[in-house]
């Protein structure tokens, strides 16, 4: 086995090993297992080049993703540092959304490389172990293989911090069944390994403890050259170790879901969930996150899934990319995060308060480019290397 592995104190470590036919398997590890791998600028900026390259290579036949520690792939981004960029625009006076530097570059980096797995050449596995939430269903959404265990957990947590389900939410949320892609921006509900397959999030059900043996047998592989016939051999070997995974309380509940979720009035559905009388610890929950969550990230989320309906990809990724920046320069995000990870009070003053001040009008500010179309700084996705089919 020949390794590339760099020091073990760096945030993603990138190791190469031989398998069969003398071809090479990249294997990428988020390294930050005590922050729940939380994605940072640094891991941005390695795994872009690397999976560029390894792209390039003609000996690596695949690549496979996946997080340090058992607790998580990834529990979402680096929020401390999101936070201390926005208090320094704040108090530097700041109005242009493209001031605050390290927010314009983070999400510039990161959603390159959610797009570029997304579109990879070669196939990719990512192992989405343990909670994978926000940034972390970023990376693990687009890969070619996408495996979840007994414990893992996926949510779109953003309306508790005052965001919005990024990094390619508004063009996932929208593909799941029914009307459930809405509910879980709304409600940032958890989905257990079963839910996480049948909201299109997942593919597969692998036991962790046949981790190793996945690996061992990667391995044993004739890869070759053909990326399509890898693509069906890796499809195989993870199909042979599969199990079944238990129905989830997101396909049990999905009629309910779907009624709740109806129509085109965001305050009557959230009027619905909210009245909604229920056992169900899960719906529950989803209540509790929604009246708790910020009604203008509620109303971001509802608007930014109705304007990505028909748009491609890269499209997408540049108006989130526009909207997310404005809410680093005066949305909830920086008092979201001060509430639940600096003072730690969970008392987030929002703004706008109510969703009846979150209007649509409100919203609409928040998709305002300060660039042209050919200025923006994403205006490059997809002329890389073609893009294989997304439907």
């Amino acid at each position: 086995m020949s390794t590339d592995t760099v020091a073990d104190e760096a945030p993603v470590l990138f190791e190469a090993r031989v398998a069969g036919n003398g071809t090479r398997i990249g294997i990428a590890t988020l390294n930050a297992p005590r922050t729940l791998n939380g994605f940072s600028l640094p891991m941005a900026h390695l795994l872009l080049k690397q999976l560029n390259a390894w792209a390039d290579d003609d000996g690596i036949a695949m690549v496979v993703l996946q997080g340090a520690g058992e607790k998580a792939f990834c529990a979402g981004g680096d929020l401390h540092s999101l936070h201390k960029s926005m208090v320094a625009f704040r108090d530097a006076g700041h109005r242009d959304i493209r001031d605050n530097a390290y927010a314009a570059e983070f999400f510039d980096v990161e959603y390159r490389v959610d797009y570029l797995i997304h579109t990879y050449p070669k196939p990719i596995l990512c192992w989405g172990h343990g909670i994978v939430m926000g940034g972390g269903i970023g990376l693990m959404s687009g890969a070619s293989h996408r495996v979840v265990s007994e414990r893992s957990k996926l949510a779109f947590p953003e309306i508790t911090v005052g965001l919005f389900p990024d990094v390619g939410g508004s063009w996932l949320l929208p593909r799941v069944p029914g009307r459930a892609g809405l509910f879980l921006a709304l409600t940032g509900a958890l989905l257990n390994p079963g839910d996480a397959i049948y909201a299109g999030l997942a593919d597969l059900h692998v036991a962790e403890e046949r981790r190793s043996a996945v690996f061992d047998a990667l391995l044993q592989v004739a890869w070759s050259s053909d990326a399509a016939h890898n693509h069906e051999c890796l499809s195989q070997l993870l199909q042979s170790h599969a199990s079944d995974a238990a129905t989830g309380p997101l396909l049990a509940n999905a009629s309910q879901v779907d009624a709740l979720c109806e129509g085109d009035d965001l305050v009557a559905i959230i009027d619905r969930i909210r009245a909604l009388q229920t056992d169900d610890v899960w719906l529950q929950a989803a209540q509790k996150t929604l009246a708790a969550g910020a009604p203008g990230s509620a109303r971001l989320a509802f608007e930014l899934q109705r304007r990505s309906a028909g748009q491609d990809l890269a499209s997408v990724y540049r108006l989130e990319y526009i909207t997310a920046l404005h809410c680093a320069a005066h949305g909830d995000f920086a008092e979201g995060i001060r509430a639940l990870l600096i003072d730690k009070d969970r008392n987030p003053q929002w703004n706008p308060a109510t969703l009846a001040e979150a209007t649509t009008a409100w919203a609409d500010t928040f998709f305002v480019s300060p660039w042209a179309h050919a200025a923006h700084p994403l205006a490059d996705l997809g002329t890389p290397m073609a893009e294989r089919s997304l439907a």
